[in-house]
């Protein structure tokens, strides 16, 4: 398929009762889109960082009964998994579409990681730009924009909270025009992903 862009449609099936249902709509409507933007812009995204980097589309395999609220696609370093290592994420809620670098509660050396940007928190708050938006929790859609949020802070409460995560990037509405436009809408994913691609470098340090 060619991407047509994301559409009301597409985030209006997170508003789907039923576990089957949404899942059904998750596969057929957004899934193949994360799988032409993943093999359109793969390439790039090695090419970015320097190393190959891998497409993995959630599955929410595990879930038996509540329907996802949320689905995702990520770049990672590793072919097996994601959710144990630095990782790029674009995904969708209800309201609206994310470009993440993630930095999840699954790290095995988050703490480290987390030293290491408050070491760094000077050129972290050069890096990202002040309308990103900042979350420390994935499972919730809600952030905060950088120029409102203790960067500090945050990276603390990332160090020092087991299930504290840290993600940083673009939350996109769903009718911003850069959505209906191809290649448009994916210049701004390898943007975003380019602007932090030096806290990704960084928390390999």
């Amino acid at each position: 398929m060619s991407f047509t862009s994301f559409t009301k449609e597409d985030f209006d099936t997170f508003t789907i009762d039923g576990l089957d249902e949404r899942m059904k709509a998750i596969q057929e409507r957004i899934q193949p889109k994360f799988a032409y933007i993943g093999e359109t812009i793969q390439d790039d995204v090695s090419d970015m960082v320097g190393s190959e980097m891998f497409v993995h589309i959630a599955r929410h395999a595990r879930r038996t009964v509540n329907p996802p609220n949320d689905t995702w696609m990520a770049f990672a370093g590793n072919k097996r998994g994601y959710k144990k290592h630095p990782h790029f994420q674009i995904g969708l809620w209800d309201s609206h579409l994310f470009i993440w670098l993630a930095f999840i509660y699954e790290l095995p050396n988050k703490t480290n990681m987390a030293n290491t940007f408050l070491h760094h928190l000077d050129e972290l708050d050069d890096i990202i730009p002040d309308d990103f938006v900042i979350s420390l929790d994935h499972m919730k859609k809600a952030a905060t924009k950088k120029k409102d949020t203790d960067l500090e802070k945050s990276l603390i409460r990332f160090r020092d909270v087991k299930k504290a995560e840290f993600l940083v990037g673009r939350h996109i509405m769903p009718d911003d025009p850069i959505l209906q436009n191809e290649e448009t809408f994916l210049t701004h994913i390898k943007e975003t992903f380019q602007t932090l691609l030096p806290i990704y470098r960084l928390s390999y340090e």
